[in-house]
This record gives structure tokens, sequence and C-alpha cells, in this order.
């Protein structure tokens, strides 16, 4: 790896230089091809694995702990940071930098009384959800790998410790805003370096005076929503949406406690530590734009409020926007068209939100029936490429106990996609945009029983590369696209794991 150091070099004072502790017997569990190429890599080895447990020094790396605060669960907390993740740099990649840390690395400044060591559960199933997500071409940090060992560590019992490797083109978060115009009151001088650095960095097509702030703003606010727009098409559950957990870029980030959905409910909680909900995912369109409200009062020494207040307002829209479109193509619903050739803006303006208007009530009254016939959500969205809109009769409507609720929802839906043409092609589309696999909690907890109890990454792998193509067919992986079985229905995770 070739690194580059601009935060480090340019920032100085936003973090801890740190050096990670080693692991004792380190051995891959995990590796990514795909995140691999990012930084110029191919196959795993000796020596890396040796740089990356920690049990030697990367050449040109740095090291450190970022500083930052943030809201956790709604309530404020002064000062956090990386208190269990190190940074080593930013790894030169043919088309990008991105930057390296190792999770689990050992103590930092602030652990805050903790190990700074990540469990062997926790590693795997970061590694396995960041690729994953890559391959449904939702927003994300990635992971290079993840590094077994035999250090014991300390939870609700004696496991192994692990380290996994991520990389992201960006670890500024919402929080980074927070403490530096917190705790600088009065100063803007460090909140200003951090903007300016953000954007030159990562916004490279933007100014860094007030009108670039401005545009930054609004770009921060459409990229965030464009997020949880892809996590609600999806049906993923982050779980934990502090904003110390949210990227400035719009990429999904620190993963603990996240689900996919299974059987879909609309208040589905993963994480055992939210006993109202919060964070539930029908709650993370919402939390989001909290979540941006907490980031614009940071900013307000750099920019307007009103010009903050803005951009905050188009929110909705931009969230709305990704959401249909991506539900659209999942649905096969076609887009927006207009048949008069002059017509003036605010009436196609008008047209267009009352379609849009149209296809959610749609879509929500098909998840509602999904909730209700406590259906699967991928599966029952994958069986859209086996629709043929021209007919009542379908697997679909099999699934359904009340069969004139759904036929009547279809009939809707039949007007609204209208005659099609090659229904082949159509069918194709769909099973193009709807996976037909995706990270099951309880696949995971496989992978990762058979890790702890035999010492055997042989699952992990498999469940790995099944996810780098989760839309192909795979004839030999049927199983695994299957309902969980009882035990593994809705499973909720802690924020250890």
């Amino acid at each position: 790896m070739r690194f580059k150091q601009d935060f480090f070099e340019q920032l100085d004072g936003f973090y801890s230089q740190v050096y990670p502790q080693p692991i004792s017997n380190p051995h891959w569990l995990g590796w990514s091809e795909d995140a691999a190429q990012l930084i110029g890599l191919s196959q795993p080895n000796d020596e890396l694995l040796m740089q990356l447990s920690a049990n030697h020094a990367a050449p040109g790396a740095s090291y450190y702990a970022q500083v930052y605060s943030g809201h956790q669960f709604g309530g404020y907390t002064p000062r956090l940071g990386d208190g269990r993740s190190i940074i080593l740099g930013e790894a030169i990649g043919p088309h990008d930098a991105w930057d390296v840390a190792l999770k689990g690395g050992g103590p930092t400044p602030y652990s805050r009384m903790g190990d700074g060591r990540a469990v062997m559960r926790s590693a795997v199933r970061e590694f396995l959800v960041s690729e994953a997500l890559a391959a449904l071409n939702v927003p994300t940090t990635r992971a290079l790998a993840v590094i077994g060992s035999d250090l014991p560590v300390w939870r609700e019992s004696q496991e192994t410790a692990a380290i996994t490797v991520r990389l992201a083109k960006s670890h500024i978060r919402f929080g980074h805003f927070e403490y530096f115009s917190y705790t600088q009151q009065g100063d803007k001088t460090q909140l200003t370096q951090l903007v300016d650095f953000t954007i030159q960095q990562h916004f490279p097509h933007l100014t860094t005076d007030k009108a670039g702030y401005v545009q930054w703003f609004n770009e921060v606010v459409a990229a965030t929503a464009k997020m949880i727009a892809h996590w609600q098409s999806v049906g993923f559950a982050h779980g934990v949406m502090n904003t110390d957990n949210m990227s400035i870029i719009g990429d999904s980030f620190d993963f603990g406690p996240f689900s996919f959905l299974d059987t879909f409910k609309e208040d589905f909680i993963c994480n055992h530590s939210d006993h109202e909900g919060r964070y539930a995912f029908g709650q993370q369109p919402g939390i989001g734009f909290w979540n941006l409200q907490r980031l614009a009062q940071a900013l307000t020494p750099l920019i307007d409020s009103d010009d903050l207040i803005n951009a905050l307002n188009q929110y909705q829209r931009h969230l709305v926007d990704q959401y249909l479109q991506l539900m659209g193509q999942k649905m096969g619903l076609p887009s927006f068209e207009y048949n008069q050739q002059q017509v003036d803006k605010k009436h196609l303006d008008a047209a267009q939100a009352e379609q849009q208007k149209q296809d959610l009530t749609l879509i929500g009254e098909f998840t509602t029936m999904l909730e209700k016939n406590q259906l699967d959500y991928t599966n029952s969205l994958r069986q859209f490429g086996q629709l043929d809109p021209s007919s009542t009769q379908s697997s679909l409507r099999d699934d359904m106990q009340d069969t004139v609720k759904y036929d009547e929802w279809f009939a809707a839906y039949q007007h609204r996609v209208g005659k099609l043409g090659d229904i082949y092609q159509w069918q194709q589309a769909r099973n193009a945009v709807n996976p037909k696999y995706i990270l099951r909690n309880y696949l995971a907890q496989e992978a990762i029983i058979a890790i702890e109890e035999q010492g055997d990454n042989t699952k992990l792998e498999q469940l790995y590369q099944l996810l780098r193509q989760p839309f192909a067919e795979q004839p030999d992986m049927q199983d695994f696209a299957k309902r969980p079985p009882d035990w593994g229905q809705g499973l909720i995770m802690s924020c250890s794991s």
C-alpha cells in the first residue's frame, strides 16, 4: 500500500497519534477481492497480515485516532472520538484514495475506559455488511479484510479479538463539526479549517467561501437523503443512527446491531438497547433529517440560518425522489411522463407531484400487505421478476390471505404499469435490481458459530462470495434465499455485536 497523509498533515489538533496494539496469532478470516482492488492490492500475503494485525509497522502509515462528539440516542455527548479504530492514512488506489483503519486495533485516548478491541463476531458482521451493501449499490464504507486472533477479550463472556480493516473515502462525521463548533465557541478557526478541508478533499468542485459553504451543505443534505432512501428500498436497518455514525459524504458507516428485514415490519427494531424504537426501520428517514438539523446547528457560525433552513427543506424532496426512483425500478413503474408539448413549469411540477403521491400510495399499500400477511420483504420483491402484469395470476397473489385486497391493489398496479412490450425483458429488468440474496442475520450467525466452535471460516467465505452477486440466481445456493428458520427470524443484536 502507498499512503498519503492529507488529514494527518493538514489537520493538526483534530486527532491523537496512537499506535495500534498487536493481536496474537493473527490469521485471515475474510478477504474482499473487490475492496482490495480499490487500493491496488491483489491477494493477501503474510507480510500484509502482520502489518494489518499491528505486529509490523506499515510503511508510510501515520496511525491516529480522530476526535469528535455526537448526539447518541438524542442526547449530546461532548467528547467521543475513535475509541477502537486507528487510521493508518489514505491508501492511494487506481482511481481514489481510501482511508485505511484498523477497527479493533486497541485503546486510544478516546476509548473511555474501554479496551479498544472488537470481538470476532462484530468484526465478521462488519466485514460482511460492508461488502454486501456495496454489491447492492448502496453507498457505503468498505471492508478489506477481517483478521482473527487468539487474544482473549471480555464482553458478556470471554471471546476472541479480531480486527476489521475498514476502507472509507472519508472518516469525517457529523460529530466532527459538532465537536469543533461547540468546544471552540467564539473561535471559528478550527471549524472553518475542517469545512475547508472537507470541501477540498471530497467536494472539490465547490469553493471554500460563503457561497461554497451553502452549496456544500445542500449536497450533504442530498447525499444523506440518497443513502437513507437506499436503506429503505433494500430493507436495511442501521440500528444506531447517532450523529457520530453519520458520514459527511453520505456513506453507510459504523455498523453495530444492523439487520436486513426478513418479514416486513415498519417498526422493526434491530438493536436490543433501543428500548423506545428511536432507530426502528421506519424511523430512519425522520432520524436522518433530525441528524441534519443537528449538523446545521453546528454550522451556524459559518452559514446563515436561512440558507441552512432552505437546504433542510429540500431533504424530503431528495428522499422521495430517490426512493421513488429505486422502488419504481424494483416494481417496474414507468418514469414520469407528461404528454403536452407546451406546459409551464408550475403545471409540470404539479403533475409530477401528483404522480409521486399516487406512486407512494401504491408502494405503501404493497408494503402494508406484506406486513399484514407477514411476508418476506426481499423474496416478495424478487417475485416481481416472475410477474406478468397482464395476468391476474401470480405467486404473490397465492401468498396473500386477503386476495380481494390484493386484487384491488393489483388492478391499480396494472393501470399504473400500462401495456408492456417484451415481458421477458421486463422481468429481467426487475431481477437486475431486486436481490435474491441478502445478508440475513441468521446466515451471518451460522458463519460466526462455525468459526467459534470449529475454527472454520468456510461458511464465511461462502457467504461473502454469495453476497458479491446478490442479483444472480446461483443455482447451487438456493437455500440461502429461503426465509430464516424460526430461531433466525428478526434477530436482535447488541451494540457489542
